[in-house]
């Protein structure tokens, strides 16, 4: 199994018969290399995405269409993709489970907002934000999506019991590192710890110093690189 970064929160995890994108977001993203797109793309099968705003949604039509990998997604994003021209769209819900070439992937609760705001200029509903488990070859990650500190943290770590988890925590929109090691310490048994929605603008954090000074003994902290392999 790897992880790979793409840049702000967008992953390529390649796990069990399956190739995920989550939240990719490449064109127009500061911290991703279009001259590597194509590397990126390479043998996709299935695209999930965590909430609708551009910095996560925005190319899914798109690369739905360019890879012909399954999109899934909350079902009032799925609608709207569908009716964008999607084909191979599945709409579900938080503690809904979908099967992805062998891995399971469920969604789970986050807090923050969630519309469709790369459009017409117009904001469109699109459901609410969520993080998903990931389980595959005797894993399990959690992506945390964009949220805070929530109490929910407390039952979905003692249910899914995740090793790693894929942490948004630049601040400002999302959690900060500190609030992150927090959430890490108090709520979760992690054996690693990877950060995103951080560094892409000036206004997010630039570093993950706070959150390693403060994750429990024990714990690794992988700072990804965009597109080097995270492997487990």
């Amino acid at each position: 199994m790897q992880i790979i970064w793409l840049g702000h929160s967008g992953f390529r995890i390649e796990i069990e018969n399956a190739v995920l994108l989550i939240d990719p977001w490449l064109n127009g993203n500061p911290s991703f290399p279009d001259a590597r797109r194509a590397e990126a793309l390479s043998g996709v099968t299935h695209i999930f995405l965590t909430h609708a705003h551009g910095d996560h949604a925005s190319e899914a039509v798109k690369l739905a269409q360019e890879t012909g990998a399954a999109v899934a997604a909350i079902h009032e994003l799925a609608t709207w993709l569908t009716a964008q021209g999607v084909e191979n769209v599945t709409g579900f819900g938080k503690g809904g489970t979908l099967d992805a070439g062998g891995a399971r992937i469920t969604m789970v609760n986050a807090t923050h907002s969630a519309s469709i705001d790369f459009a017409d200029g117009t904001l469109i509903p699109g459901g609410s934000a969520a993080g998903f488990m990931i389980a595959g070859e005797g894993q399990v990650i959690y992506v945390s999506g964009d949220t805070d500190i929530m109490a929910d943290m407390d039952w979905m770590a003692d249910y899914h019991k995740p090793s790693i988890g894929i942490l948004s925590c630049g601040g400002h929109y999302t959690m900060d590192m500190a609030r992150a090691a927090y959430a890490a310490r108090r709520y979760f048994n992690f054996k690693t710890v990877i950060p995103c929605h951080y560094k892409t603008f000036p206004i997010l954090a630039q570093d993950a110093n706070a959150l390693k000074a403060g994750l429990p003994p024990g714990v690794r902290l992988v700072e990804p690189e965009v597109l080097e392999p995270i492997r487990f």
